[in-house]
Order: structure tokens, then sequence, then C-alpha cells
């Protein structure tokens, strides 16, 4: 077998190799006889059809069988020979398979590029520091209240905060648009649920009042025919209802299934989440602007095939959103994840790289404490870490978050961080949102 390798660029390279005639002549003869053993053809017994009746009424479909089974194994053999990475699957094209002549075929392949890692120092990120005050802790309780709160009906005006029961329809025009309408619907007034105008239009009613009011859609609403759109709605208020939250209590812990059902023991329990919360969310903060800056300063060129494998993974999770197991992913368009896609198997070739170049291994200590912390979120805590040790495919997932916070650590021994001081409900919101709540302050 001859092979000769061109490098068409840094993530192609272009395979052509030649098989001697000999032997391809082998295996299509190897092929020609085990068909005989097992073909049936009227006037010959099983297993004693002559080769030649074989070869003349199903030789050409044996010739072409074997040449591609040849091709893929002379593929494995070249790649292996000059240590070629594939990053995805090959395009095979036959130039010559001319009976009795050397057969000879072109294999384009995507490959691994080689990442050459710039200096780490250029990475600047901000570190997150923040705590759980009590007034975090009593703020989370009075949300845990509104969360249990009853609805009481009142005969009064309705008010911000009350929940109205309510009937109504939409109009564009004279005519009533689709989804426009709704019967025995609740709506807490001031939640901002609906569209602008529309809950302040409902501001004084009293149950059994009819409203009509008029509203403009969003420009950038969901629905297109809506967009800038104005509206009539006639509404119908059914009932008029103010919010009885509960007492903060020991009756009122009971409800929560701790082990000592006392206002002290809920506040360490919400103060012992909130923890957990706010650290996770800031790790994750750290780890992502470490990765978009390692990303930033280092340029790749990424296999297409590798981008195709990011495509289909978010796919999948966007169908598991969109409708779990039953919604069909291949029916939403690439062009939709192709940005993030890229942006992830980027990365993904980055810390690699970063594990290649220093040597990482996944740190088993580090495994058991990581999963002892997140098992502190469950009931039986050490049923969840001896599902995971039994488990190989979710320890590997583990085993690959803990790889990454290694990945982690190595990029902030030299990157330059700055610390920022934010309050807890700002430091768990996502990057986007903690930016705004910034900027606003």
């Amino acid at each position: 077998m001859q092979v000769s390798v061109e490098t068409t660029s840094p993530i192609e390279r272009v395979l052509t190799i030649s098989i001697p005639a000999a032997r391809v002549d082998e295996k299509v003869n190897s092929e020609v006889a085990k068909t005989a053993k097992t073909i049936r053809i009227d006037g010959f017994r099983k297993g004693k059809v002559p080769v030649s009746v074989v070869k003349k009424r199903y030789g050409q479909g044996i010739r072409i069988d074997a040449v591609e089974q040849i091709m893929r194994d002379a593929y494995v053999e070249a790649i292996q020979k000059e240590s070629i990475q594939p990053a995805g699957m090959p395009s095979i094209e036959p130039k010559n398979f001319t009976e009795g002549a050397d057969l000879e075929f072109v294999v384009k392949v995507e490959v691994y590029p080689e990442v050459a890692l710039a200096d780490n120092s250029a990475i600047k990120v901000e570190r997150v520091v923040s705590e759980v005050t009590d007034a975090d802790v009593d703020t989370m309780l009075e949300t845990l209240r509104k969360q249990n709160a009853d609805w009481s009906a009142v005969e009064r005006e309705s008010a911000d905060g009350d929940q109205v029961t309510i009937d109504f329809v939409g109009y564009l025009g004279d005519e009533a648009f689709e989804g426009g309408a709704a019967e025995g619907h609740k709506l807490v007034l001031g939640s901002n649920t609906m569209i602008p105008g529309f809950e302040s239009g409902i501001l004084g009613a009293k149950a059994g009042e009819e409203r009509t009011i008029t509203v403009t859609f969003p420009e950038d609403y969901q629905a297109e025919n809506l967009k800038g759109q104005e509206a009539t709605f006639k509404i119908t208020v059914s009932e008029v209802a103010e919010q009885i939250v509960p007492e903060l209590n020991d009756a009122f812990v009971e409800k929560f299934g701790l082990e000592t059902a006392t206002v002290d023991a809920l506040r360490a329990e919400v103060r012992k989440n909130m923890d957990r919360e706010l650290n996770q969310a800031v790790k994750s903060k750290l780890k992502n602007a470490l990765f978009e800056g390692l990303s930033s300063i280092n340029e790749v060129e990424v296999p297409s095939a590798l981008i195709d494998q990011e495509v289909d993974a978010l796919r999948k999770q966007a169908a598991q959103q969109f409708g779990g197991q039953e919604f069909d992913a291949s029916q939403l368009p690439a062009e939709l994840f192709q940005e993030e896609a890229k942006k992830r198997a980027k990365l993904g070739l980055l810390i690699s790289e970063v594990i290649k170049k220093d040597d990482l291994k996944v740190d088993d200590d580090r495994v058991r404490s990581f999963l002892e912390d997140m098992a502190q979120a469950y009931q039986e805590p050490q049923q969840v870490i001896d599902f995971y040790l039994k488990n190989k495919e979710q320890l590997a997932q583990v085993q690959s978050a803990v790889l990454e916070e290694q990945v982690v650590d190595k990029l902030l021994e030299s990157a330059q961080v700055t610390e920022v001081t934010l309050g807890y409900e700002d430091a768990i919101k996502p990057n986007a949102q903690a930016e705004e709540a910034g900027e606003e302050a």
C-alpha cells in the first residue's frame, strides 16, 4: 500500500492511497468463495455452486462491497501509519478501481488542529466576593412566606398585590384574535406578567365589574401578527382576593419537614442552602470568565465536524426543553446553534490543550469532595454519593467537572484577577443580569 499526504489547511489532510491489484483480487476471490458456500441457485446444491457461476451472476456486486471494505481498512491503516488524528468522518472518493488495475482512492479528512496556547497572564477576570447576610436570610424567609400564602376574596376595589380572577377577550379592530381570550384567569396585579397597560387597566376594579381597555403590544412581542399592534380587551372581573401571608412561627416551619421544627432551625437551613447557591454561582462566574478569557487570547481553527457535534448536543438540549423525548431535535435549524456550537468546540480544544500541556490528572480527593458537596442538597446524601461511585457513566461526568475545576486553578495561577464585591442577589444572577444591576447602581 502506498500513501501520500497533502496538507490543504491546518485542519484538513488529503490522503491519496494506492492498493495493489493483487490485494484487491485476493479479497474479491475470498468473498466470492464465501458466497459460493452459502448461496442458493436453482440447479445446484447449497455449497456446491461453482465459483465461475457466482462470479458471473454476483461478481460485480461482490467486487464493489470488497473494494469499499478495502478502502475503509486501508484508510484506518494509513492514518495510523501517518499519525493522523481525525476530527470527524472521512470523505472517500475512488479514483481508479478498474478490475486488474491497482485500486487508487482519495480521502479528505478533518484533523485536530495544533494548538499553541498564548500566555495565560493576558487573561483578565473579575472574581466576585460576596456573603449571605442576615438581611438576605430575612428576605428569603419572606419569600417563603409569600410562596405559602393563601388568597381570601374581598369586596373592595383591587389594589397592587391582589389576585384578580378574570375573563377577557382581545380584539384587533372589531375582530377577536387567536390566543387573546381566557376564562377564569388568575392574575396577580403588579406581577408584570401581562403586556404593558393590561394590569394597570384593572387596578381599582371590583368583583362583577366589566372594563374595556386599549393597549399596544411591544415591538418585540413573540407573535409576529401582534407586534406593535393596538388592541382592545374586554375584561370581566369575577373575584378580587388579597394575600394572606402566614406568620413566621413554629407551625409554619412544620411544613418544611425539618427534624427540629423551629424558626431558628429554618433560618439555619435557609442560610446553608443560600451559602451553597452563592458558592456555586461565584465559582461558575469565575470559571466562565476564565474560559472566555482563554478563548479570547487564543486563535484556533475549529474543524466543522466538532462544531456539528456541538450543534447536535445543543439541539438535543433545546428539544428536551421544548417537548422532552417526543420532540424531534432535527426539526430545529442548525443555524440557531452554529455560533454557540463553535464557541464550545473551540473552548473544548483549548481546555484539552491546557490539560495536556500541564499534564493534569483527575484528583480523586477532589472528586470525593465534589460529590459530598453536591449530595448535601439531597435528603440522603450518602445514597447519592454511592450512586455516583457505582455508576461509571455518572462518575465520569463528575470527574470531567473536577478536571475542569483543576483547569480553572491552573489558569488562576497566572491570570490577572480583580476582586469585585456584590450583594447576594446580584452575585447569584447570571453574568448579564449582574452587569446590568451594577450599571443601574
